[in-house]
């Protein structure tokens, strides 16, 4: 099947079959043994990430003298749509997510990029981001964390919520709100290290597809000076933060639509063998509508995703592009899915199926890196609406 989006990955391919090969290779023996909840444990993960680390496939788009590979943003994007169409569930974990290196890091001092940054890249160590709170999910920086500066250093209170990574994560990225020297106050970031007196887990979630996270709450903790990231005299965890998330939601679109293309080609290949009436289900129209609207939902997100993506490499990447990818592929995803699935009928329902973890699956890409709701906000403010 010929697809018109193929040409946007040429300038990348041969990247992109390496990682394909190693995924096969490497990855998929390892999936098989995962057994019906797919979740893998922190060890199986932390060996697919420094192994993918090694092949130059982790955080490819950091520069090489953090550990990088300083491939372009647009073949990052790439190989997470190769993640998700490949359909093996330990590829996402072979390239930087929510636990991997934040652009939020290249804005910290050099001694903190060489502390805190190297080890991300090189996939030695994990960190979470502790942005949203009870009140303040997708509005996220009306916070109502604050770190208050003493002597020395900060002592930062309040409580995260949905927190990923949170009970293995060797550090810990907290936005707060902080009193400016101007006397403005404004969210700024700090850099915690797992065990910090005065950070405890609070309550543990457990999201549909098996993802654990917490709650976290910071009860007076006491940081030094340098756990402040960046300037400490104009801290800007807000622009930053931006600029994190819409790179973010672009990877997130991606693996959407890698997700999508794997879920419609079972569903093709299945209307083409599966019999009703004497005939292959394929020839009915009914199941043809499902596979063909499915193909041409998908071909035109890759196109956007991949479009806003050579954008960034560019050096043009204003919220509402990345907003319109992440809310068109994974929306898109949740239909191509869910159509993929009706047409196998009680063979995709089943437990165990690719199909039944991917229907759990892709209804979370809708909400992580901001809901639909919120893309649509953004959107709507770049349009002079609101």
């Amino acid at each position: 099947m010929t697809e018109p989006s193929a040409v946007f990955e040429d300038e990348h391919r041969e990247l992109l079959d390496s990682f394909g090969a190693f995924v096969r290779r490497e990855l998929e023996p390892l999936a098989a043994e995962l057994g019906e909840a797919g979740h893998p444990s922190y060890d199986l993960c932390s060996y697919v990430r420094q192994r993918s680390a090694q092949l130059g496939f982790y955080a490819g788009d950091y520069p090489e003298s953090l550990g990088g590979s300083g491939m372009p943003f647009s073949a990052v994007v790439a190989l997470n749509h190769v993640a998700g169409r490949t359909g093996c569930r330990l590829a996402p974990y072979a390239l930087a997510g929510s636990e991997g290196p934040s652009p939020l890091l290249l804005g910290g001092t050099d001694a903190q990029v060489k502390r805190y940054l190297e080890p991300l890249v090189r996939g030695q160590r994990t960190r979470c981001l502790a942005l949203t709170e009870p009140d303040a999910g997708s509005d996220a920086f009306r916070l109502t964390t604050t770190a208050r500066r003493i002597d020395g250093g900060w002592v930062i209170s309040g409580r995260k919520t949905f927190v990923s990574n949170a009970a293995r994560a060797d550090l810990v990225l907290v936005v707060a709100a902080v009193d400016t020297p101007a006397g403005h106050r404004r969210p700024a970031v700090f850099v915690l290290e797992q065990g910090q007196p005065g950070m405890r887990l609070g309550q543990r979630y457990e999201g549909m597809s098996g993802e654990v996270l917490h709650e976290l709450v910071l009860d007076a903790a006491e940081v030094p000076d340098d756990a402040l990231l960046g300037d400490p005299t104009e801290p800007d965890a807000l622009g930053a933060s931006i600029g994190s998330l819409s790179r973010g939601r672009l990877m997130v679109a991606a693996q959407c639509n890698g997700i999508a293309e794997y879920a419609l080609s079972l569903a093709v290949e299945y209307a083409r063998h599966r019999r009703a009436f004497g005939r292959p289900i394929g020839d009915y129209q009914h199941v043809q509508e499902h596979l063909v609207t499915s193909r041409a939902e998908l071909e035109a997100s890759k196109v956007l995703t991949l479009a806003c993506a050579r954008l960034v490499d560019a050096g043009v990447e204003p919220p509402e592009n990345a907003a319109l990818a992440k809310l068109t592929a994974s929306t898109m995803a949740v239909r191509v899915v869910d159509r993929a699935l009706q047409v196998h009928g009680a063979t995709g329902w089943v437990r165990g199926h690719p199909l039944e973890f991917l229907y759990r699956q892709v209804r979370t890409m809708t909400i992580i890196e901001g809901t639909t709701e919120i893309q649509k906000v953004i959107i709507a403010g770049a349009m002079g609406l609101g």
